[in-house]
């Protein structure tokens, strides 16, 4: 049994989670007395407390008289509006700009190659500042708002659809993330498309299939299996990334907590929601794309 690797393998787990036990219970036995030393009993009652402060941004109804624990669903809710229309948004421009890369115009390569350049190389709460200051606030007064199509009007109060209005704050966000973490996946989709074999080109090619019918029905569903796995880390980096929303003042579930730890001095606890809150959402967005992984790939028979 000693010369057996698994059972050393299982003796290194056994220590590595023993170890880890050890640390977070001196962890927690440092907290508890530093937080009694302050006077401070570690508790989420808190959360049960009228909040008294307003947040300017609300999908559900809320009001100061409401509690913590309503204002912080308001701020979850909010994120998960970013995060979910910014998905779905930097994956439609990042698909777009990748393949725009291969496309027989000069001046369309070019452009999406211009794209990617910048949005990638400057950092993205620049990219934030820019759109809420030097975009969404120069534009006219609600008075004389800019009317686009006859249904999309443009103003400093934001972007008002036939459907919903979006805020100045909300659309400056969504469009930072949305094209500065679509550069990212344009390459990932350029090297995914990189990776299918020359032959499968000539191959579709030779069949008279158009040009876009060659990368719509036989190139680029192969190089899903390559783009997945990257493509999963830049979801949760926009979803991560959102945090930055209280450089622009979007009530995001960051935003919130600071302004409940602000108001309550339960900084440990505001913070191990907001951790916990994030890490929930990497793990679901990790799970669902892993099941879309598992779908595109090769089935062994």
């Amino acid at each position: 049994m000693i010369n057996d690797y698994r059972f050393w393998r299982i003796i290194g787990q056994f220590f590595a989670v023993f170890l880890t036990a050890v640390v977070i219970l001196m962890l927690w036995e440092n907290l508890n007395r530093n937080l009694q030393q302050l006077g401070i009993q570690f508790g989420f009652g808190f959360l049960n407390q009228q909040g008294s402060f307003d947040i300017g941004e609300t999908a559900i109804s809320y009001k100061p008289t409401d509690t913590y624990s309503r204002a912080l669903w308001v701020g979850l809710i909010n994120s998960l509006r970013v995060a979910i229309a910014g998905i779905f948004l930097t994956t439609i421009v990042g698909i777009a700009a990748g393949i725009a890369r291969f496309s027989d115009n000069w001046l369309v390569r070019k452009i999406a190659l211009v794209y990617v350049e910048i949005f990638r190389n400057t950092p993205l709460l620049l990219q934030l500042l820019f759109w809420y200051f030097a975009v969404f606030l120069s534009f006219p007064k609600t008075e004389n708002k800019i009317s686009l199509w006859g249904f999309i009007s443009l103003s400093q109060s934001g972007l008002e659809l036939p459907w919903f209005t979006l805020s100045p704050e909300f659309s400056a966000l969504l469009l930072g993330l949305t094209f500065y973490t679509g550069a990212f996946i344009a390459e990932i989709v350029r090297g995914g498309i990189r990776s299918v074999p020359q032959g499968q080109w000539e191959a579709a090619r030779s069949l008279g299939l158009k040009p876009g019918l060659v990368m719509r029905l036989v190139i680029f569903p192969q190089a899903l299996r390559v783009i997945i796995p990257p493509l999963t880390s830049q979801y949760l980096n926009l979803t991560k990334n959102s945090s930055l929303a209280i450089a622009i003042g979007y009530p995001d579930i960051y935003f919130v907590g600071s302004a409940t730890f602000n108001q309550t001095g339960r900084a440990v606890e505001v913070i191990l929601i907001i951790m916990l809150t994030y890490l929930i959402l990497s793990l679901s967005i990790s799970l669902i794309m892993n099941l879309f992984n598992r779908s595109v790939q090769i089935k062994e028979r």
